[in-house]
């Protein structure tokens, strides 16, 4: 048995500034000749809140496990978002399935206007001010994506300068 000292030194060394957020827990119900089992889905999102976020699903016979690997599968597929000033730099859609999503940048001090698990999503990328809505599906696994679609497809002004092949002043100007 594992003294505290022991398990804190545990979770410490797993520390690495991430922010992690449940989103969902599924517990199906798989019905055999000797009686039911039980078993577990876990939705979860991870960012280190400036810009970088993974999404991770994980299945397991218990709930501790099952969060666990989604925590784990969440920091192995994270992907980088531009921000600016804690919000978008512009608005942008995005879908996944039957869910689709708008989000648009907000001025500072309006908070997360967002519902359900894309708040959980800008929580943990550092977005602090934007204002989102969602349409069609309200599957927390399909929003989830559809929110990750919406802000990969966000870009910056130099990336669209310099597909234009113009400067960042010519192009704001």
């Amino acid at each position: 048995m594992a003294t505290k000292n022991q398990a804190k030194t545990q979770d410490d060394s797993r520390d690495d500034g991430m922010k992690e957020k449940m989103i969902s827990v599924n517990r199906t119900t798989k019905v055999v000749k000797g009686g039911r089992i039980l078993g577990f889905a876990a939705l979860s999102v991870v960012g280190d809140g400036d810009g970088r976020i993974g999404m991770g699903k994980g299945k397991s016979k218990e709930v501790p496990s099952a969060v666990q690997k989604s925590m784990e599968e969440a920091r192995r597929s994270m992907i980088k978002v531009s921000l600016k000033n804690g919000t978008l730099h512009h608005g942008v859609h995005g879908q996944h399935g039957a869910a689709r999503v708008m989000l648009a940048p907000a001025p500072k001090g309006t908070g997360i206007i967002a519902g359900g698990p894309m708040r959980a999503v800008f929580e943990v990328v550092g977005i602090t001010d934007i204002v989102a809505k969602s349409h069609g599906s309200s599957n927390p696994y399909n929003m989830v994506r559809a929110t990750l679609d919406a802000l990969k497809r966000s870009t910056t002004p130099a990336e669209i300068a310099a597909k234009r092949g113009l400067s960042v002043e010519d192009l704001l100007a």
